[in-house]
This record gives structure tokens, sequence and C-alpha cells, in this order.
């Protein structure tokens, strides 16, 4: 925990005086729910809030009850220790209930987005070997027609009324049936492997990096630094991000939990600002995580329809830095500076700011929180002075880095230099040690708060017969930050057309996400490449870039 500076105390003394205190022993369930079942039972843990405005109120003791029961049944069914248990559901107390359960039987999770379409959860599931997934009705389909293709994969719990269909498990039944005892929080090391959260593919597939449970006391400075020092009294978090992201899940609900705050959950079929800001005044919300996009929604709400009764005391926000016109709107409109902070799934929350403590210009990310030592190293490694540019890096170890690549050793490896992790992120340090993001040293697009890589929509766009070759980019965009482009070479005997570049973004829609499929398509006779064959995606940005001009 990550305590505010005393009154009397100079901001380096404050930074100084801090350790990591992480024990040796420790489990994600029994830092969250299962502890506060014990000290504050009736606090409230989480407000579901339903499409029509029906809510569903949940304490400590509730979740930990409930969670305890499911694995029990999880148990029951043969998953233990160290089997992947994917959790394909929205924002729900099912999903946190899961989490719950995984973790309490020192299981494994796997979050995936419940837009996921068929290719892109059968990569996920078979590649993690996952025996089982707790899923809802709307996305039963998609994954009963991968099941064939994940050889693991032995069990589907459905979430929802009963019956559910035949082959599968119902989710309150499982819980309903659990008789006896519920099982004792295993006892886990710092060490031990809790959950694997999908990265986006840039060169290749898409990276699973398995994270310990020490991710989440090492979670803990970099939620406390841009919201103000929580716990406070009143405090409640809400996110529009989902909880299959690291943000949606390690930004807020987990670390939530850990320091005995409610949530409110909301299942957003798409993101409404308008709705967003009712909710946040409804429920009395006082901290948020929103990323950019949401902010930037938010903004084009007329002032006469923004809630006059918001109580927001922290908002936080990252993926990319915020403009001076953004950051004076929140101040104005939500009545709290916007704190940015950094991060990515592999090593999340490095670099944070607190304005109240801290200011921070507008460009400028943060300086890194306490704990990480975070870098701007050259391409050999090694540090280079304040003002120039570099690769952001993190010095390992580090409670919040991940442990490594699931069955990926060859990129875990090249995820590393001079023991040092490498983001892949172009930055540079200032001589107040203020952070500036620069741009991608890879090639991640970042639309709507999303990290998409672009090689699996490319991977997906050349299995359709009309597409010979395909490269993928990010064109800027005012609102999502960019879109996804796609530059198609068309398999001979294809001519082009409108037709055609529609039937290709439901292609990629179907299969893959609704936030992956391009936006726009051109159509061209060759891509760029280099001499071994590899796209040159960079050529075409810089085409574009001119284009925009």
């Amino acid at each position: 925990m990550l305590d505010a500076p005393r009154p009397d105390e100079a901001i380096a003394e404050w930074r100084a005086r801090f350790r990591w205190q992480i024990p040796a022993r420790l489990n994600i369930a029994a830092q969250t729910a299962g502890l506060w079942a014990h000290q504050a039972p009736d606090r409230t843990a989480l407000i579901h809030v339903e499409e029509d405005g029906s809510r569903k109120v949940f304490s400590f003791a509730e979740i930990d009850r409930l969670a305890g029961r499911l694995a029990a049944g999880l148990l029951h069914l043969g998953i233990g220790r160290g089997d992947r248990v994917g959790i394909c559901l929205s924002q729900s107390p099912e999903a946190a209930l899961a989490h719950m359960a995984i973790y309490r039987i020192g299981a494994i999770a796997l979050p995936l987005f419940t837009l996921f379409g068929p290719e892109a959860l059968a990569y996920r599931l078979a590649d993690s070997g996952t025996r089982a997934v707790i899923v809802d009705p709307g996305r039963l389909d998609a994954l009963m027609s991968v099941q064939a293709d994940c050889p693991d994969l032995a069990r589907v719990i459905v979430t929802g009324p009963e019956p559910v269909p035949a082959g599968t498990i119902a989710f309150d039944r499982l819980i309903r049936d659990a008789t006896g005892t519920p099982p004792a929080i295993l006892d886990t090391a710092a060490d031990d492997p809790a959950v694997i959260i999908y990265t986006s593919g840039t060169t290749g597939n898409p990276k699973g990096a398995l994270h310990a449970h020490r991710v989440l006391p090492g979670h803990l400075p970099g939620v406390q630094m841009p919201h103000d020092f929580p716990p406070r009294p009143d405090d409640l978090f809400w996110t529009p991000a989902d909880w299959a992201w690291i943000g949606g899940l390690f930004d807020v609900l987990l670390p939530a939990w850990a320091m005995g705050i409610g949530v409110v959950s909301q299942r957003m079929r798409k993101f409404d600002p308008e709705a967003a800001l009712r909710l946040m005044a409804t429920e009395r919300v006082r901290n948020t995580f929103l990323p950019p996009t949401a902010l930037k929604l938010m903004r084009g709400v007329p002032r006469d329809r923004v809630p006059a009764d918001l109580t927001l005391r922290s908002v936080g926000s990252g993926g990319e830095s915020l403009g001076s016109e953004l950051l004076d709107w929140g101040r104005e409109v939500l009545g709290v500076p916007i704190n940015e902070f950094y991060g990515q799934t592999e090593c999340n929350l490095t670099v944070s700011c607190n304005q109240r403590i801290e200011p921070s210009p507008p460009g400028a990310m943060g300086r890194a929180v306490p704990g990480h030592e975070v870098l701007i190293v050259d391409e050999a490694g090694q540090t280079v002075p304040d003002g120039e540019t570099g690769e952001i890096a993190v010095g390992a170890p580090d409670p919040v880095m991940f442990l490594r690549y699931w069955n990926n050793p060859a990129a875990t490896e090249a995820k590393f230099r001079n023991g040092r992790l490498l983001t892949g992120d172009m930055g540079r340090r200032d001589a107040d040690g203020l952070f500036h993001f620069m741009g991608r040293a890879d090639d991640v697009i970042t639309s709507g708060g999303y990290r998409i890589g672009p090689a699996e929509i490319e991977d997906c766009l050349i299995r359709h017969p009309a597409v010979a070759m395909a490269a993928v980019i990010g064109k800027p965009d005012p609102v999502r930050t960019e879109i996804v482009k796609a530059f198609v070479v068309t398999a001979p005997g294809v001519e082009p057309s409108d037709d055609l570049a529609r039937a290709l973004g439901a292609h990629v829609r179907d299969r893959l996400a609704a936030h992956e499929y391009p936006r726009e398509i051109a159509f061209v006779t060759e891509l760029p490449m280099t001499a071994t064959g590899k796209i040159m995606r960079r050529v075409l940005k810089q085409r574009e870039a001119t284009i925009g001009d």
C-alpha cells in the first residue's frame, strides 16, 4: 500500500521511504473478498446495475460465500490447481465470483472478451490448454463452434436461465448443488501463477502474459497514486473498461477489493457517454478509470445534459497522453483533475501522476510510481540521458511484472534486455523526471481504448478467398485515437469493390471482434516489403500521413 505524503514531508522523502511488502505466501482471493469477509463482512463489495436500472448489491461476505460454493463445484468437476479456466463474461456478479473461485482453488483465470469471434476464442483456448470456460448464453454458440478445435476444453459452464443446453453445466446449479464446507483458500506462493491475459499480436499471434498472485499488491501503488490515495470514506469505483482486459480487472475490480472498496458493475453493450455520466451520478461513484476514448465521447455530451450531482473524487486515465483541452474539460465538468498513468499487460501502472501533490504539465504521463524503476534505454538496453528519446523500460524484478509468456520462451527472452523489461513504446524523460510518450516501437494500434495487434487481423483477412495479401495499420482518428485500416491485394480474378470491402470488414468482425474490424479498406496492387518478405507497415503509415497532410 502507498500512503499519502505527510503534510510536513518533502515529496522526495516520501518517495524514498516506500518499500514493497510482498508476503512470500499470498492468494488473490484471500487478499480481496476473503480478507474483507472477515474484517467487514457487511460492507458493500459489488453493486450490479442492470440495463433497466435495477440493482443487485452484494456484501463481501456474500461474495466470499458464493465464491466458496463455486470453488467447490469446480473441484467436483475435476478442475484444480494449475488448470486454466476461461471467463467469457461481461462485467457482472458471475464474472467476479468466477475470478474469486478460480484463485481460491489455485487454478489460473483466463479472461476472455465477450466480443471475441470464434477464431479469436479458439486460438486463446487452444494455446492456453484451457480445461473449462464460464460463458454467458450470448457467447455460447461461438464457443461451442470451436470446442472441437480445443482438445483440452472439457467443461462449459453457462450463466443465466436454466435449463442450459445439453453438454453444458448451469452456473447457478453448480453453486446451488455444492454441499458441505466450502474449500479453504489454497495456500499459494506469491510467485504461483494466477491469471493469463492475452496481449495484442503485432508480429505474430497474441501472447498470453502469465501473472502471479503478487501482481495484485504490485498494482496497488499504481492505483493509489492517480486516485489520490484510497481508501477514503465513501470511495466507490467504476470503469467502463471490460474486466477481460488488465485495465478493468487490475486497475479497478481487484485493487478496489484489496482495499475493501466497493465496485459498480454494468454490462454496457455499447459505450454511451451520457448513460455513463448518469450512472456515475446515480450510484455516487467516487473513483473512476476512464479510457481516453470514453473521455473524448463524454466531452461531446452537451453541458446541460451532464448531471449536476456528480460526486467524483478521482479520475484516472491511461492508454495515451491527454491534451490540455481534455484535461481542462475534466477539471471543469467532472470537477476533478484527470490523473494519467502508463503501463501494459506485461507490466502495468508503472508511471502515473497525481496533480494534487506532483503537478504534471499536459503531454507528460507523470513520474515513476514509487517502487518501480522506469528508464529510457537505447537499442543496446543502456540508459540514455534525460531529454533523449529511447524505449521505455522497467527494471526487473518487479512485483507487477509478468512471469513469462505462456508457451513462448523465445518471446519471453526477447522481452528483456540487461535485466530490464522492454515495453516496445518510445518515450523520453525530462530533467524533472517526467515521462513523455513518443509513440510505439511496434505496430500496435490504439483504438477506442483497445490495443490491437495487426497480425491477427491480417491473418484473418488472408483467409478470405478474395484476398491474396493484407497489411493493417492504425490511421489517426480524432475520437478513437486510431482506426484500423487495411490494405488489401485481391486474389487473381477478383475485382475490388465497395461490396467486397464491406464483406471483408464483416469477415473480420464476425471472426475476431467488433473493435478489430477494419473501418477503412484500401485495395492496392502490391504491398511494400523488406528483402526478407516482411511487410513494411511504417511505409504505409508514412503514406497515410502524407495523404492526411
